[in-house]
């Protein structure tokens, strides 16, 4: 039996390489795999808990869905679409945010480290976005969610939501209790400068991360830049460890070329990096290049670009509403 899946991506712009492998590369495999439903959101409502420009924002909006495409999903299999189109997801988090407790979100570990030091003058948004999330994932029965290990704990609030929603209203499986897919090992991509720091397309430094709108001669020049130790490439996973910088380099390699980290290590062990380098450009070039060119295609086709939004809209609202009406049913709306 396949899996209903939700998962959603922040139109934040310029996505990268660790949103590709973090996220994107499974979605397509996902999207492939007989008898799976997949939705994926471009989560517009969760982008505006920072400060956005509008104009920028709508561009973003298209560039993700021209990044899902570029990438490999396929519209006609997967509904894709913005969440601000379907009504269904702000009422929704509403409701859950009068069953969710202050307890658990204040247990939330990303927003303490979101907001920083001022916690007072971050958002409400911010602080009840996970309250969001479960909304979105809950309206479409979604039995497997995939996330990383920044979002495990999100989804254990999803799920604690849902079954005490079922539980106050007495309406056992009414909302289903979604299952984590686990990210494989080397989703977490780091920056090309520091091996201990996410990539993020935050970093002033744009050679501290591979862009998914990056040519060749890009691409190379990162590689060849991207920091890394004076010592010959490690001969185990134990010494990889010790070693941030080859550690994320290796792993990028590996995930790309579906060897096993031990394999990778077996291949380069005691070489020096600028031939490991060589052949990582190569197959990085070999991956991003066509996805890069194909989004830089498709942003030209703007209207494709809101005709599959517009219809994957028409498809999500259906669902979602009639989810909306039994829940109004339950509450005595």
């Amino acid at each position: 039996m396949g899996k209903k899946i939700f998962s959603g991506v922040q139109p934040t712009g310029n996505l990268h390489l660790g949103n590709y492998l973090g996220a994107i590369k499974n979605f397509v495999q996902l999207n492939n795999e007989n008898g799976n439903e997949c939705i994926f959101c471009v989560v517009d409502l969760h982008a505006i808990t920072v400060s956005q420009d509008p104009k920028e924002l709508k561009n973003n909006i298209r560039e993700t869905v021209a990044t899902f495409i570029a990438s490999g999903i396929d519209p006609k299999k997967s509904i894709i679409f913005n969440q601000s189109k379907v009504s269904a997801h702000s009422e929704t988090a509403w409701i859950l945010s009068c069953v969710a407790r202050m307890g658990w979100l204040n247990r939330m570990t990303q927003f303490k480290e979101k907001a920083g030091k001022d916690k007072e003058k971050a958002s409400i948004g911010l602080y009840s976005y996970p309250v969001l999330m479960a909304a979105d994932i809950l309206l479409y029965d979604s039995t497997h969610v995939p996330v990383g290990d920044d979002q495990k704990q999100h989804l254990e609030l999803c799920r604690d939501i849902a079954q005490k929603f079922n539980n106050d209203f007495n309406v056992e499986d009414f909302f289903k209790i979604p299952d984590p897919l686990i990210q494989k090992e080397f989703s977490r991509i780091m920056s090309l400068k520091d091996g201990l720091k996410k990539m993020s397309k935050s970093e002033l430094s744009d050679l501290s991360r591979i862009n998914l709108t990056d040519g060749k001669d890009q691409i190379i020049n990162k590689i060849k830049k991207a920091k890394t130790d004076s010592l010959p490439l490690p001969s185990s996973i134990e010494e990889l460890n010790k070693r941030p910088e080859a550690r994320n380099l290796i792993g990028i390699y590996s995930n790309l070329s579906g060897l096993t980290l031990e394999k990778t290590i077996q291949e380069f062990s005691g070489k020096n990096f600028s031939e490991f380098k060589e052949k990582l450009s190569q197959v990085l070039v070999d991956t991003i290049d066509p996805i890069s060119s194909e989004i830089k295609r498709l942003l030209n086709e703007k209207n494709y670009l809101d005709e599959i939004l517009s219809e994957g809209c028409k498809k999500a609202d259906k669902i979602a509403s009639k989810k909306v009406t039994k829940i109004h049913e339950i509450l005595g709306f």
